[in-house]
């Protein structure tokens, strides 16, 4: 088959051991995750470009990874690496374009132009969020695109905080902070 990209063997393999490693798995780690056994784990870390892998073993390790099958096997390395240490940089592709093409106000069209990087960082449900914001004389046009997406950037990084946050020792702080805060914005009717 001349149109077949797939690589060859050893390639896969040493794609797939590099991956492992950049998950920080050891071969130990990799059998229990993948569903395989210890020494086809070992053979694939220690692979010598000769190993042809079966499709059931080339599918348990994408779903280990995380990727699909085609993912693994026709993606290069470098864009693997990108996805799982990034995985909203290659998803947020498609929702960027999904915002290029749904925005009809001059402004948000314009503010795209000119932050095509900041839009690629856009959740769906941001892009959601922003695009209701469109009309004549509505929100965009009077406060201005950098605004809205500067509050939308803006919870987005207090949200990570406070994620973090909740998975430490701190988390009874938190809530009483939150609790705190909560009540304070709530009417009093709404209050559980």
């Amino acid at each position: 088959m001349s149109g077949d990209s797939s690589p060859p063997p050893g390639d896969l393999a040493e794609k797939i051991a590099r991956l492992v490693k950049e998950r920080g798995w050891n071969q130990e780690d990799f059998a229990r995750i993948s569903n395989l056994n210890r020494h086809t784990v070992r053979q694939i870390m220690q692979s010598d470009g000769t190993r042809n892998l079966r499709n059931a073993t080339v599918g348990s390790c994408a779903k280990a990874l995380g990727l699909s099958v085609h993912e693994l096997t026709h993606w290069p390395l470098d864009r693997l690496l990108l996805r799982m240490n990034n995985p909203r940089a290659l998803d947020n592709e498609g929702n960027a374009a999904r915002l290029f093409e749904q925005a009809t106000q001059p402004e948000l069209m314009s503010w795209l132009e000119r932050n095509p990087e900041r839009a690629r960082q856009l959740s769906p449900a941001e892009i959601d969020e922003l695009l209701s914001l469109q009309g004549t004389g509505g929100p965009l046009t009077s406060f201005g695109v950098d605004h809205y997406v500067g509050l939308i950037e803006r919870k987005r990084k207090l949200l990570e905080q406070v994620h973090a946050i909740a998975n430490t020792e701190l988390i009874d702080l938190l809530e009483k902070l939150v609790t705190l805060m909560y009540e304070k914005v709530q009417p009093y009717g709404d209050r559980r």
